[in-house]
């Protein structure tokens, strides 16, 4: 009778499978499937293959990169693990004035000043941070406010990232200090008349080291909305280009900020400065370790090496932000987890060190990275990223078998959440979505979605591990997501 049952389990799995290899055969002979890149693979816990196509074909996962970093920044750094922030001084404290430097020396936080529901409001965090200057006794400081974020070695951006992306708040470079996830928003309206110069306007926060080049011009009504920021290291101008349509009401537009050390000295020198404890100014340090108060303007003095510290505040935990990380597809968040277990591993937060760290802590998962693997960042947003569907694949069932699986598992996001799949698989039962836990990845031509589909049977071995990725697709995402889904779909309604 059991022997009945089981096999009769089995026959029913292995028409659901061929279903399932039959639609992906059947959208790969069509378009716009059938003359585009892309692989797929999905297996379960017992290792019965339910589809495949091209498994090893080298292919960009977009944010499907997420899926490694936060799972291995849960792994490595713990799930628990909070960012520190402290506040230190160089000099000495003679009847209540600091005779030396104020240091706020960056840990990587990277919710500080950010509107994201698992921040505190920076207002607050001033507030503690004054707070230790009182415990202190210090009432005020000669020397400066200094923004530090060293602990990041390197620069903010990766040197694959295209130029047109590192000047958008999606393309912004961590450091151990950023301040408003290291973007700035700008207020645009319309000029009077069409041809005129478009009209912009700082909104929060506020860099008055930074000038707005304005090359925009206002554009007739009817057409699109193209502006763009671009910004680089050699000048302190963020210039704007493109056309705003002269219907169109005021919008915010979001440049990177690559002051965000900076940026969190002068907020909170001017904090200082409006409750009572005066200061000497802000800065932060250069690559040159050099204090300066403003990009080109070196005081000649070089930073302390080890400023005392007086006390710390915390960022949310690696999970929480792992699960922002993955809702919202935070590619700042990303950089951050990445770079802090290339911190913790090697000692450095370089990318080069980022690479090794990676490559080290999959090896020692048991996840071979050789020929299936190119590794470039931590958020997806470099082309130079490379895996295939069974590494993906290998790398989502190596995470199963680890004890932060759960807190990993927590941080995907299930179709209808809030965020990137907010609207897809519209049609399936509420019961069957919770079942689902994925990532996508979107960049141009590129889409991509990897994840769980958990088992209605409550039994690990029933779990599904998938992984599609598609490339070189020039169809609108409104016609090749659901055909993409569509096979997320026929996996979970058969689980």
């Amino acid at each position: 009778m059991i022997m009945a049952a089981m096999t009769a389990t089995l026959m029913l799995m292995s028409a659901a499978a061929q279903n399932v290899q039959s639609l992906v055969d059947k959208l790969d002979s069509q378009e716009p499937l059938r003359s585009s890149s892309w692989g797929v693979l999905a297996v379960d816990g017992h290792g019965r293959t339910l589809a495949s196509l091209n498994p090893q074909r080298k292919l960009s996962p977009a944010s499907n990169m997420k899926l490694i970093t936060t799972g291995l920044a849960i792994k490595t750094i713990g799930p628990d693990y909070c960012f520190h922030t402290h506040i230190g001084y160089d000099g000495t404290i003679t009847d209540g004035v600091l005779h030396g430097d104020l240091y706020i020396i960056g840990g990587g936080d990277p919710t500080l000043a950010t509107s994201d529901s698992i921040a505190t409001d920076y207002t607050k965090v001033f507030a503690e941070w004054k707070q230790f200057l009182k415990k202190e006794g210090i009432r005020s400081i000669d020397g400066l406010v200094i923004g530090d974020g060293r602990l990041f070695d390197e620069y903010l951006e990766n040197s694959s990232w295209n130029y047109d992306d590192i000047a958008t708040y999606y393309g912004t470079g961590s450091d151990a200090l950023m301040f408003y996830a290291n973007t700035i928003d700008y207020a645009v309206t319309p000029g009077k008349a069409v041809g005129n110069p478009v009209n912009v306007a700082p909104i929060f926060p506020r860099t008055p080291w930074l000038k707005i080049d304005n090359l925009s011009t206002t554009s007739p009504t009817g057409t699109d909305n193209t502006l763009y920021f671009f910004t680089t290291d050699f000048t302190t101008d963020i210039s704007l280009r493109g056309q705003f349509p002269i219907s169109r009401k005021s919008k915010t537009e979001n440049a990177s900020n690559k002051y965000g050390a900076l940026t969190c000295a002068y907020y909170f020198n001017n904090y200082l400065n409006a409750s009572g404890i005066s200061t000497g100014g802000y800065a932060d340090i250069d690559r040159h370790n050099m204090i300066r108060t403003g990009p080109g303007q070196s005081t000649g003095r070089e930073a302390a090496g080890h400023p005392t510290s007086i006390s710390f505040t915390l960022s949310p935990t690696v999970s929480d932000i792992a699960r922002e990380t993955n809702h919202r597809s935070d590619n700042l968040y990303a950089e951050t987890l990445l770079r802090a277990i290339s911190l913790h591993k090697t000692g450095s937060a370089s990318y080069d060190s980022c690479h090794v760290a990676i490559t080290r802590e999959l090896e020692e998962l048991g996840v071979s990275c050789e020929g299936r693997f190119v590794h470039a960042d931590g958020s997806g947003l470099s082309r130079l990223n490379l895996v295939t569907p069974e590494f993906m694949v290998d790398y989502l069932k190596a995470m199963h078998g680890t004890f932060t699986f759960v807190p990993f598992v927590i941080s995907l996001p299930s179709p209808g959440s809030n965020g990137t799949m907010r609207s897809i698989l519209p049609g399936l039962s509420q019961s069957v979505k919770s079942r689902i836990r994925l990532k996508s990845g979107s960049m141009s031509n590129i889409l991509c979605y990897s994840g769980y589909i958990l088992p209605s049977t409550g039994k690990r071995d029933d779990t599904i591990y998938f992984s599609i990725l598609v490339n070189n697709c020039d169809a609108p995402f409104s016609i090749l997501r659901p055909e993409i889904t569509s096979i997320i779909a026929a996996l979970a309604e058969n689980n």
